[in-house]
């Protein structure tokens, strides 16, 4: 066929759509009618046309076939850590993320027989030890030279400050430490799903983990050497919400906005983006639709280019890790992977127009908040000050409210709920906000779920 199929068509601008909807709403006001407005003040239009682009979007640069199926243990007893690893990478497992609970373990122990140049694996640590950091690359070097790459350590002390409230130790020795595992490792960390799991919205989100992990960069400017800093390798762990297409558009925009400020300091305009569903709109009642949230939250992050999945139980908040939970948040990615094709199609959500309009819109609202926030003294002095605190919660009390009005809706909890639905049996853990009371040097961040006042209401009645 020599001809297009559509050549004999006219094209039909956005202009004249917007009046043909105009004629058929037969006098209803088109934006109160149709515009749907946004807490991050984005106004989402009915439909989007390339006319509207006043350049064509950019191909991304990431490979979104090319991500992994990550697996999160707890190590707390090195064995049994060990064991539940390589069950899981026989299961289907990809990366293994380990949260290292005391530094008196043995890591010859916890890397036993898993072979570290298939299955790549990211430290966490509760702690802050430089001796511990150098201890697990030596053991790393002496299993496998090439596995060197596939270890990632996360080493985040503002991110632990604005978690605890406190540093490890202080702002001078924490940065010491945090000085010596980059300059072993090259490689920075930031966790910014607590803001997300704090209430933050999307547009808080992008800039706090822009201006969060700016602050390092400032420090480690002129301490790195120009060659380190190409090879910089630099990860962020961000939480996925229910705001399908939204949420694409912010990994996609994290990706952009990371590029551009890296591209300032020198350094690798590449990252590393391992992504977790959000905590906050999960729920005790009707605890199933935690499925269908965690599988539409992982599709986000998979189609916006993150490397790495990490699922979550559907049963997390109320059960103690157990091996069904886990076989069954790993299976949703296996079938996402396996059965839905998530692997196959590169980029497959560039030049969406939707998506890439809110890309943008999110890109350029995240830029000027990060810009003002290091107009007013960086991220870290307005932490100190609980100017990003105070944010975070006025945030989070707009989508309180949404939810108690039923406009925000979680499925089987403030809509449609079961009452014949008992839970108070069933909890093994507290699936609610604790209050400790310490000494802090800062106000710290805290998440909350949405419906734990709805549920303790209801807990109180069974």
């Amino acid at each position: 066929m020599s001809n297009s199929l559509f050549s004999e068509f006219e094209g039909v601008s956005s202009k004249a759509w917007k009046q043909k909807i105009q004629v058929d709403l037969k006098g209803a006001d088109y934006n109160d009618t149709l515009i749907w407005k946004t807490n991050e003040a984005i106004d989402v239009k009915p439909f989007y046309h390339s006319d509207e682009l006043q350049t064509l979007p950019k191909v991304s640069v990431s490979k979104t076939a090319a991500w992994k199926i990550g697996q999160p243990i707890d190590v707390d007893n090195v064995k049994e850590a060990n064991t539940k690893a390589i069950d899981a990478i026989e299961r289907g497992a990809e990366s293994i993320i380990f949260q290292i609970s005391s530094e008196d373990i043995s890591v010859e122990e916890l890397f036993q027989k898993i072979d570290l140049e298939q299955v790549s694996i990211e430290i966490k640590c509760d702690f802050l030890s430089t001796d511990f950091q150098s201890k697990i690359q030596d053991v790393i070097s002496s299993l496998s030279k090439k596995s060197q790459n596939n270890v990632t350590f996360h080493t985040d002390i503002i991110g632990n400050l604005a978690k605890t409230g406190n540093w490890y130790y202080n702002l001078e020795e924490d940065h010491s430490k945090f000085e010596t595992v980059v300059k072993h490792t090259n490689q920075v960390s930031v966790d910014s799903s607590l803001y997300q799991n704090a209430g933050a919205n999307i547009i808080q989100q992008l800039a706090y983990s822009l201006a969060h992990v700016n602050e390092y960069l400032n420090y480690l400017d002129n301490i790195i050497a120009s060659e380190a800093k190409q090879s910089l390798q630099s990860t962020f762990n961000i939480s996925v919400g229910s705001n399908y297409f939204f949420e694409i558009a912010k990994v996609k925009a994290l990706r952009q906005l990371w590029a551009s400020l890296a591209s300032e300091y020198g350094i690798n305009t590449n990252c590393k983006i391992i992504a977790t569903p959000s905590k906050r709109n999960k729920t005790i009642y009707d605890y199933n639709v935690n499925m269908l949230r965690t599988t539409t939250e992982c599709m986000s992050a998979i189609l916006g280019g993150t490397n790495t999945i990490s699922n979550l139980p559907y049963d997390s908040l109320y059960h103690k890790p157990n091996e069904f939970g886990d076989r069954i948040a790993r299976n949703q990615l296996l079938v996402l992977k396996h059965e839905s094709y998530f692997d196959k199609v590169n980029n497959p959500t560039d030049g969406a127009y939707y998506i890439e309009s809110l890309t943008q819109q999110l890109t350029d609202k995240a830029l000027i908040l990060f810009k003002d926030i290091e107009a007013n003294g960086g991220f870290l002095k307005q932490l100190k000050e609980g100017t990003i605190q105070r944010k975070i919660k006025e945030s989070a009390a707009k989508e309180q409210v949404d939810f108690d009005a039923e406009k925000l809706v979680l499925l089987g909890t403030n809509k449609h709920p079961n009452p014949a639905d008992k839970m108070k049996n069933d909890l093994e853990t507290s699936p609610f906000l604790k209050v400790e009371k310490r000494k802090t040097i800062i106000e710290p961040i805290i998440e909350k779920r949405l419906s734990e006042a709805l549920e303790m209401s209801r807990l109180n009645k069974e």
